[in-house]
């Protein structure tokens, strides 16, 4: 239908001339449309920009009438109705899993993701996902295979173990060890070592779930060997160890070390486990960061098991690893909700390709994304956002803004070493005036509205982007995102 001039028409001449759907299906602009999205879409697209053109120009009153009339009947046009079709078109076609660029300080952020994985591993995922693979198939008998074997050998050879298994998380490891080994017996366990993880989960919590019993010992600061000992009984069916990776407890304090541990459990034949949490696979003090025990460490000390996770500090996709003794793991593997936590073939792929780094120590610096993020020296960083400062002062200073290079400190990871810190640079983007101040709130949503989302922190006033883990093939869609967002707060 031919859009008609209606500015002084009443409203419901507005309504009457609207686009048929047919007209709009047919319109040249729209073929491309069909093509991309599909007809059925692009039908629902235009059924649902013209019900909301409809209930617009419905809800205007008589009074208002002159006043709205122009405005309406420019949304009534044809090329207007067309603009919200292709943005509602472009908005549902949007994945909600979203590419972001990471400039919070924080490495393994657990909101976005935690490990970024390096090429080699999401090669191996890619071809796991596009191919048949031989997942639980044994190609040398051409019989009926085991999923773990694929990375058991990796992780015993990495940890000093004799039998692994893996699962979906690291609560989930916990979790089917303890319904295993502790279903309607005791564990205990260290009153100091009682952790939350993320998303309000406890162990206390996953116990209970589990089936096993709590007992606590000792006090949140102290405890000592005789703790455990004498809290053994009958009804005990493991001790266990939490390694505290994401919170710290400073001053007078006593904990008993893991040999000492695994002495007052095997003196009882009981099987002590540890759970490493985060978990990595190499001394990290040797690349200057700060040290975290490792499972070989754990059953060098004398543990029977080991848990930890795959996607924090190892570098890999999320998965729950457990390594340790070999009757115990084929214990774990016939309980029934082992199926049910078992990960699938692109895990699997992923897992076995991190751990391959992991056999040559030297190039692991510069080929485990999370450990090149984390070993990045500060005066690299600090030079990245020198010479990226220049090209946005000029645009700043429109919209009232200053940007300057600071000194900060990046974290490891939320859940994951929290309380160490690593020298980094930040971009602090500033206000100049109250107007300014302002500009800095919207320039952060406009960042973080964008295609591919900028995510900083809001501290003092200022928007500071950390620069540790903007990695090269990222720069030059960071600039121009930033750019097109102070662009367009200066036309707001």
């Amino acid at each position: 239908m031919k859009d008609i001039p209606v500015a002084r028409a009443p409203l419901s001449v507005l309504l009457a001339s609207l686009p048929g759907v047919d007209s709009l299906l047919i319109h040249a602009r729209a073929q491309p449309w069909i093509a991309h999205y599909g007809r059925d879409e692009l039908l629902g697209a235009i059924r649902l920009t013209l019900t909301s053109i409809r209930e617009q120009i419905k809800q205007v009153t008589e009074p208002q009438a002159p006043l709205a009339q122009a405005s309406l009947a420019a949304a009534a046009s044809t090329d207007s109705i067309l603009d919200g079709v292709e943005r509602r078109l472009i908005a549902r076609a949007q994945p909600n899993l979203r590419r972001v660029i990471n400039l919070t300080g924080t490495v393994l952020h657990t909101n976005l993701g935690r490990a970024v994985m390096p090429p080699e591993v999401i090669q191996a995922m890619a071809q796991a996902a596009a191919d048949p693979c031989a997942l639980e198939y044994d190609l040398g008998t051409g019989k009926r295979g085991d999923r773990d074997e694929l990375v058991e050998d990796l992780l015993c050879e990495l940890t000093g173990a004799q039998a692994a298994t893996v699962v979906n998380n690291n609560a989930a490891a916990v979790f089917l060890l303890l319904h295993a080994l502790s279903n309607r017996q005791e564990t205990i366990v260290s009153r100091g070592e009682l952790i939350e993880i993320g998303g309000a989960f406890r162990i206390p919590d996953i116990m209970k779930r589990a089936g096993a019993r709590l007992v606590e010992v000792g006090t949140t600061n102290r405890t000592h060997a005789h703790d455990f000992s004498s809290a053994i009984s009958q009804k005990t069916a493991l001790l266990m160890k939490v390694h505290t990776s994401n919170y710290a407890v400073q001053g007078f304090t006593a904990s008993v070390p893991e040999p000492e541990l695994a002495s007052i459990a095997h003196a009882h034949s009981l099987p002590f486990v540890v759970d490493l949490g985060a978990g990595t696979l190499v001394d990290l003090a040797q690349y200057g960061l700060p040290a975290e025990p490792t499972p070989r460490q754990a059953i060098a000390n004398g543990a029977d098991l080991v848990t930890f996770s795959g996607d924090k500090l190892l570098g890999g996709p999320q998965a729950g690893i457990l390594v340790g003794r070999r009757d115990l793991i084929q214990k774990i593997r016939k309980n029934p909700l082992k199926r049910i936590l078992r990960v699938g073939k692109v895990t699997l792929a992923g897992l076995e390709a991190t751990l391959r780094l992991y056999r040559d120590p030297v190039t692991l610096p510069r080929k485990l994304t999370v450990l090149r993020l984390l070993t990045r020296p500060a005066a690299e960083i600090q030079a990245q956002a020198e010479a990226l400062m220049p090209q946005w002062v000029a645009p700043l200073a429109r919209v009232a803004l200053r940007v300057r290079c600071q000194a900060v400190q990046s974290q490891i990871g939320s859940g994951s070493l929290p309380v160490e810190r690593l020298p980094s640079a930040a971009l602090v983007f500033e206000g100049v005036g109250r107007a300014g101040e302002k500009n800095v709130v919207r320039l952060e949503q406009l960042l973080r509205a964008s295609d591919t989302p900028v995510l900083g922190r809001l501290q003092d006033k200022a928007l500071i982007l950390d620069l540790r883990c903007l990695q090269a093939d990222q720069q030059g869609l960071f600039v121009s995102t930033a750019l097109n967002a102070i662009e367009r707060l200066s036309g707001s």
